[in-house]
């Protein structure tokens, strides 16, 4: 690292622009961490626990008693002692020492002892069984949801957002459900029994055990408060150097290129020193939480041993009395300690739950219809309206009629409307006002799967799943034979390159088939869309990252598909699609221009402008 490198006022600003975004983050996050309507998701998640109303009145049973047994357990302590006590004074006094008694104190002990761990087993093995079956059934609504959910919601919402619904809110609620919501219990049980018992062995002790839970809970809340103000510190301070570590890795070979790699190390290092001081001043102050306590707590002991010692000589107390006592006053502390963190805990968790609740509240796509088609491949738009949002209109009053095996282009610039163009027509939005009719029936009144059956799309971001090429390829269609998964791969023109491989069609790709380059990835999706064998064929700039050879192997091998077949064709190149039956020219939504590619350049308008502007052509 270079001392004293004074970091660019360039990269200055693009941190502090770093720091307010993961300072707006932790604030989001503290806020959602804190559920809105506490009652109203109390009342969901108690509606999810209700068919297990049996096996939760067993938990709640077994955990009193459990409990019960356990804050029962001191008391014999003492009088072990005590029978102790009266045996050396027998002994004392020329008499015969017996451990008959003790003997007989320890067995219950045993049992008492035996059966509470038994009953806490019973417990835990019964709610982690309740709790799992919950969230099982929390995770099925959810996945049922999203399959139900339009794309409208996929698209305001972060993937990351909704994976985190997914995974680790219901962890979150599962952690609560399983062991906070039982340790509450228990917590609660405990002080009430602990409390009893030690008023009725000794009020005035009981007074000076209680007198310091109130200073203890001060220096508990006062160190914590400091603590968390650093705590937060932290977690920006962890954001920031994971938003560092994130870009430079992603744009590793734009930081090579321009040198800059010893700047990203110098930043990475001031970063993560700030990290070690915040984090050792927020670990420092909050472990002087139970020193501090437990002097506390020490302080109440000793006043309980000397009053309890003054007892003892008065003959007010024994001293195994005065030993249970002790243990008690211990026992009282600590229950309280753990429902201050376990509050925390079910807040959190009340939150996620919230956050589940509101995505399976979300409304779904329309009601499907029902009605048949025919597998013709004729498309008409009727005065179609639509907007993302009511202010901002995009598709005003358009018409179009495609007859079965035409070949229809769509072009236009940037946010034209052309993708919108194929999000409606395969019902990934429903219209504002007007209809699209496919196959003589209006896509509203078709189910949805026998409407996108009739549809295969090639998409310009390829998108394959790790398995092999025949997996991939076959995810077309179900039950597709091998013959036709070879077949279409010789249609795509990949068939070849497949068999250069060593394990050929049982190749294993990784995610994203990131272990093959763009352009053959673009060849698998082309050949997963031949399997399919639809109706209607949509291309969305899909021979955008493929080389110019392999471009026109693909236009050869499309040009035989694409007879018979309607053919809808998204393109930028606009050298792909001079045979086109009809070019439409898309402007702010609206059909600007339409005809054939030699009739629109004649024309002289936008789309003119736009191919010679390609082709350097003034």
């Amino acid at each position: 690292m270079r001392e004293n490198a004074p970091i660019p006022e360039a990269n200055e600003t693009l941190r502090q622009k770093r720091r307010k975004r993961y300072a707006a983050y932790r604030q989001r996050r503290a806020s959602e961490e804190r559920p809105a309507d506490f009652k109203g998701t109390l009342k969901k998640l108690l509606s999810l626990l209700v068919p297990h109303k049996f096996k939760l009145i067993l938990v709640l049973v077994t955990a009193i008693v459990s409990t019960v047994l356990s804050v029962i357990g001191p008391a014999m302590l003492g009088d072990i002692i005590d029978e102790i006590e009266n045996q050396v004074q027998t002994k004392l006094s020329g008499g015969n020492m017996s451990f008959t008694g003790i003997f007989s104190i320890i067995g219950t002990l045993f049992l008492i002892y035996g059966a509470s761990s038994i009953l806490a087993y019973i417990q835990s093995y019964t709610m982690a069984g309740i709790t799992q079956k919950v969230v099982c059934r929390m995770r099925e609504d959810v996945n049922k949801k999203i399959s139900g959910l339009p794309l409208s919601f996929f698209d305001s919402h972060a993937k990351g957002d909704i994976l985190s619904r997914i995974m680790n809110d219901i962890d979150n609620i599962s952690n609560t459900l399983q062991h906070n919501l039982t340790a509450i219990i228990t917590s609660v049980i405990t002080i009430v029994g602990v409390f009893a018992i030690m008023i009725y062995k000794n009020a005035t002790m009981t007074a000076i055990t209680v007198s310091v839970v109130p200073l203890s809970a001060f220096i508990a809340l006062s160190i914590a408060k400091r603590s968390r103000k650093l705590f937060k510190e932290q977690w920006d301070r962890m954001g920031e150097l994971n938003g560092h570590v994130e870009e430079m890795y992603t744009g590793h070979k734009i930081v090579r290129i321009f040198n800059r790699e010893q700047d990203a190390i110098d930043e990475f290092n001031d970063i993560n020193s700030e990290l070690y001081k915040v984090s050792s001043k927020a670990q420092f102050i909050s472990g002087m939480i139970m020193p501090f306590i437990s002097f506390v707590n020490n302080v109440g002991y000793v006043l309980v041993c000397m009053v309890g010692g003054i007892f003892v000589l008065r003959g007010q107390f024994t001293l195994g009395g005065i030993t249970t006592f002790i243990t008690y006053s211990k026992l009282f502390t600590q229950p309280m300690v753990d429902i201050a963190q376990i509050t925390n805990n079910i807040q959190s968790s009340f939150a996620s739950a919230e956050r589940v609740f509101s995505l399976l509240a979300e409304e779904e796509e329309p009601p499907q219809g029902n009605e048949k088609t025919e597998p013709l491949g004729s498309v008409e738009f009727r005065n179609v309206s639509f907007s993302y949002s009511p202010d901002k209109p995009l598709i005003e009053n358009m018409n179009l009629t495609v007859k079965p095996g035409q070949l229809i282009a769509i072009v236009g610039p940037t946010g034209a409307g052309k993708t919108t163009f194929v999000n409606l027509l395969m019902r990934f939005y429903d219209v504002n006002s007007g209809s699209i009719i496919v196959d003589n029936a209006d896509i509203r009144s078709v189910n949805r799967e026998e409407l996108r059956r009739k549809f295969g799309m090639v998409l310009q971001d390829t998108w394959l799943f790790e398995g092999t090429i025949r997996d991939n390829i076959a995810y077309g269609r179900e039950n597709a034979t091998d013959e036709e998964i070879v077949e279409a791969a010789k249609a795509a023109r990949v068939h070849h390159y497949i068999n250069t491989l060593s394990d050929g069609y049982n190749t294993m790709l990784d995610e994203n088939g990131t272990n093959l380059s763009q352009g053959q990835r673009q060849l698998l999706t082309i050949a997963r869309a031949l399997l399919a064998d639809p109706e209607i064929l949509i291309l969305d700039e899909a021979t955008s990252s493929v080389d110019t050879r392999t471009e026109v192997q693909i236009q050869q091998a499309m040009s035989a598909l694409m007879n018979g077949r309607t053919n809808f064709v998204i393109a930028h190149r606009l050298s792909t699609i001079r045979k086109a039956d009809e070019i439409l020219f898309i402007e702010n939504g609206t059909i600007v221009e339409r005809g054939t590619h030699d009739q629109l350049l004649a024309k002289g308008g936008h789309y003119s402008v736009m191919y010679n502007s390609q082709f350097g052509i003034a």
